[in-house]
């Protein structure tokens, strides 16, 4: 995985790299599309992390990426359409301890796993 500040590694591309950052959020814990994208050096790539994680259905036979735990800047499940069903995103943000209401998260600063904090 790479930071902002180095180079990508031969091989490698920003939806790995997206996928390898999601692996590392905790479960109970939820991050943005745009946190994601700025640490990876990506300012304004929050779509492309989106895509990255519709990229990652478990139907190309990936290693499984806890796309649930990817929302809006506003703690919003607007990734939850692109799961198996319209709740499903919720439920699995649920089993993990989450409180959703609304399609929102509830505590959202509170569970914010900010990757540029916690992974430098």
């Amino acid at each position: 995985m790479k930071s902002s500040a180095d180079p990508a590694p031969a091989g490698r591309n920003f939806f790995e790299d997206v996928h390898e950052v999601v692996r590392l959020i905790p479960p109970g814990r939820v991050s943005t599309y745009g946190a994601i994208a700025h640490y990876l050096g990506a300012r304004h790539g929050a779509r492309m992390v989106g895509y990255a994680l519709i990229a990652a259905a478990p139907a190309l036979g990936l290693e499984k990426v806890p796309a649930q735990r990817v929302v809006n800047r506003n703690g919003l499940l607007t990734g939850r359409h692109h799961f198996a069903t319209p709740t499903a995103m919720q439920e699995a943000l649920e089993a993990e301890g989450v409180r959703v209401e609304d399609d929102q998260v509830v505590e959202f600063k509170q569970l914010f796993w900010d990757p540029s904090v916690e992974l430098e």
